[in-house]
């Protein structure tokens, strides 16, 4: 019996591994692989052959393509097994109307963390004297009694 206890110990603990698991996301090897783009050289064919296709695009006066690459890793064993970041880049690029390569911008992890946002708010225009107040709360209340039939009880109670 004492074979077959050492055998299943050793079956789960030859099944272990001590290299940490890594989840990629993105274009691997972003840093290098943009090495190879030129501005004003370059274009889309080329950009898609060498990248592939952007993880995001929008369009303004120029094309913006975004390429991101993303490496996580479960952290040690006192933070629970956590995902932590260890690689985060990406890669920014702005196309003319006639598909060349005009801007690139590269950002990586430390590049990320040294980004300065606002911490300002924005108030809500909706103030409890506003007209759009007034005209939401009566909305909220047609959609909720839509006969009336609450306001109409309300008004026999306090008559009593």
């Amino acid at each position: 019996m004492n074979k077959l206890y050492i055998f299943f110990l050793f079956l789960i603990l030859s099944n272990c591994s001590l290299k940490p698991v890594v989840k990629h996301h993105g274009v691997p090897f972003l840093e290098k692989k943009q090495d190879s783009l030129v501005v004003n050289k370059s274009n889309k064919n080329d950009i898609r052959k060498i990248l592939g296709a952007p993880s995001t695009k929008s369009k303004f006066d120029n094309d913006v393509w975004i390429y991101i690459e993303r490496k996580q890793t479960q952290s040690q064993l006192k933070n629970l097994g956590r995902m932590r970041v260890f690689k985060n880049d990406v890669l920014v690029l702005e196309i003319d109307k006639y598909g060349i390569l005009k801007k690139k911008e590269f950002y990586n992890k430390e590049d990320m963390e040294n980004i300065k946002l606002v911490e300002a708010t924005t108030d809500s225009g909706f103030q409890r004297n506003s007209f759009i107040y007034d005209f939401m709360s009566s909305m909220r209340q047609k959609i909720n009694d839509p006969l009336g039939t609450r306001a109409k009880k309300r008004k026999e109670i306090s008559q009593r």
